[in-house]
């Protein structure tokens, strides 16, 4: 019996974009494309009654721009499907609005298509994928808006304000360094459902949605 195939919605207001994304996707045995969106709008109407597994979402359209459609899916499915931004923008301010949007992933148009399909799988594994560029972007971001007073080693009071035990905040690190469940659990000496456990927590805490958000909050708040 072969493996349930990724499902994909492509949202992208250029038609030939669409187009020759699903020529690349449609390549790959285990990717499935099962719609496609020309503006924010349909896609957040596609986003549940196709059942999507990830949507590759354009930051830059009408109606609804890729981040407002990402920010309303993520309010109104959880945990609904995971998204990849993929633009020819990487901003720092687009990528830390992506992030804190709800975004799974942020991926520049100019990568080649292996690395979009292997992109693909990571998000829907559940994995936080950012280009290295966008990642640098991200990064430099953050540190611009974070005053010299939270730049020290020791946790901010916006640590303590989230009110996130010692052994969470070991977890948000690792989380931020790009581990998985196994690997945090592996690392503290600990059960996978302890592991789960925490990150549950620190969801709630953080008011997170995500790991996308865990990351972009726990460098605000000097803990990555």
């Amino acid at each position: 019996m072969s493996e349930k195939k990724i499902r994909v919605l492509i949202a992208d207001d250029q038609r030939l974009m669409r187009e020759g994304l699903r020529i690349i996707l449609e390549d790959a045995e285990d990717i499935e494309v099962v719609g496609e969106a020309e503006n924010g709008l349909i896609a957040t109407q596609l986003a549940e009654s196709q059942e999507a597994d990830v949507i590759l979402m354009d930051i830059r359209m009408p109606l609804f721009d890729g981040i407002e459609a990402t920010e309303r899916i993520r309010q109104q499915m959880m945990p609904g499907p995971r998204i990849l931004l993929l633009t020819t923008f990487d901003t720092p301010e687009l990528v830390i609005e992506g992030m804190r949007a709800g975004a799974a992933g942020y991926l520049l148009k100019d990568c080649s298509a292996e690395d979009l399909c292997t992109a693909i799988r990571a998000v829907a594994r559940g994995q936080v994928l950012l280009q290295a560029s966008c990642a640098a972007q991200l990064l430099a971001g953050l540190h611009a808006q974070q005053s010299p007073a939270y730049r020290d080693t020791r946790p901010s009071s916006e640590t303590e304000k989230s009110g996130l035990t010692t052994r969470e905040q070991e977890v948000v690190q690792l989380i931020a360094q790009g581990y998985s469940n196994a690997e945090i659990a592996a690392t503290l000496f600990v059960s996978d459902a302890t592991v789960k456990t925490h990150i549950n927590h620190i969801f709630s805490k953080l008011g997170a949605r995500d790991r996308a958000q865990v990351i972009v909050k726990a460098r605000q708040m000097g803990l990555a």
